[in-house]
């Protein structure tokens, strides 16, 4: 009777617990309200930056702490739950020697070159338990569909792979997804911190850049976002690092802004500007595409990374240009229209 009794109490005491985090705060999203593109990414950056940062390790609150609060096991409150294969185990054994449990980034650290000493490196809204077999395998691969489903010494994880991607287990592949479209949006190289990109393609860390990072692949995140829409975990999840971190993931509190930010149907970015031309897809495989308003024209000049010129050319209304002569790398796009006004860009091309 005593253990029955003990175990209401605990169950409640967790339940009331999970219930004193706040709903998103009032007024928190109210700027953004009308907002879309470029314009609400800016707007959900401003919402977001400058969140309390805790120590990577430390003798006092640090991320393994705040990780077995936010990935806890609901059924078994002693237990984390391991993001890849789903094991409950243990939270008290954090590493353990390598027998126990360790942590993800999910946007792998060195597609940006960041460390563990504070911002992208520490930020609990991307870093979750993992068994740390099933972490080295994984790697700091893109995330895709395909390869062969991985097996580790323990068991079956349900995640497959290949030699430039991973796809995780289907019950998380939403949770993926919308901690990526967070580091691309929370990161824009203010100060030290790193600038983070989605883009369309995998094998993204031969595109990094001193203070730059890429993580694809955008057209399958955006596709498993849909697939595995929010569930309770990641809300309650969102809820705790809000406690502690004082920032929010937007797309868990409003999945709608993915596809309000990124292009749904290409699953590629693009460039658009005052000048009324949109450059697409970025990054490019067989061609890039050009397109300006109506009456619009102007001298389009794109260089290689060694500054040589690869094409210059006038152009108006729709222009396709195949990438069939470029090599796998960074392009600058210089665009003057009809009126003076110059427009730069850098376009990726990705063979």
């Amino acid at each position: 009777m005593r253990n029955t009794f003990t175990a209401i109490i605990t169950g409640l005491l967790i339940l009331f617990t999970f219930s004193i985090y706040a709903q998103i705060p009032e007024g928190y999203y109210d700027i953004t309200e009308g907002l879309s593109g470029e314009q609400l990414k800016t707007t959900l950056h401003n919402i977001i930056r400058n969140h309390t940062e805790y120590p990577y390790t430390s003798s006092s609150t640090d991320t393994w702490d705040i990780l077995k609060e936010t990935d806890r096991d609901t059924i078994n409150p002693d237990n984390v739950i391991l993001i890849y294969s789903g094991w409950s185990v243990n939270a008290a054994q954090e590493y353990n020697n390598g027998n126990g449990w360790n942590r993800e980034h999910i946007w792998a650290k060195s597609h940006g070159d960041f460390e563990t000493t504070g911002g992208a490196g520490t930020d609990i809204h991307h870093l979750r338990p993992s068994d740390i077999s099933v972490n080295l395998a994984r790697d700091n691969k893109d995330y895709d569909n395909g390869g062969t489903l991985y097996i580790d010494n323990d068991g079956p994880t349900e995640c497959y792979t290949d030699a430039d991607s991973w796809e995780p287990r289907d019950a998380v592949k939403g949770d993926v997804a919308r901690m990526l479209f967070y580091m691309a949006v929370r990161y824009e190289g203010d100060g030290s911190e790193p600038d983070l990109e989605l883009v369309d393609a995998v094998n993204t860390d031969m595109l990094n850049e001193p203070g730059k990072g890429y993580f694809g692949k955008l057209s399958v995140l955006l596709q498993w976002n849909e697939e595995d829409p929010v569930d309770s975990f990641e809300i309650r999840r969102n809820d705790v690092i809000y406690s502690y971190q004082h920032n929010r993931n937007p797309f868990i509190d409003h999945p709608e802004f993915v596809t309000q930010i990124w292009d749904s149907e290409t699953g590629a970015g693009e460039f658009t500007n005052q000048n009324n031309i949109k450059i697409y897809p970025n990054p490019a495989k067989s061609e890039i595409n050009f397109s300006l308003k109506k009456g619009e024209s102007g001298l389009l000049t794109i260089f290689n990374a060694n500054g040589e010129i690869i094409i210059k050319s006038e152009i108006a209304g729709e222009f396709s240009l195949s990438t069939d002569h470029f090599c796998s790398g960074f392009y600058f796009i210089n665009f003057i229209n009809s009126k003076g006004s110059i427009f730069n860009a850098k376009q990726i091309v990705v063979k």
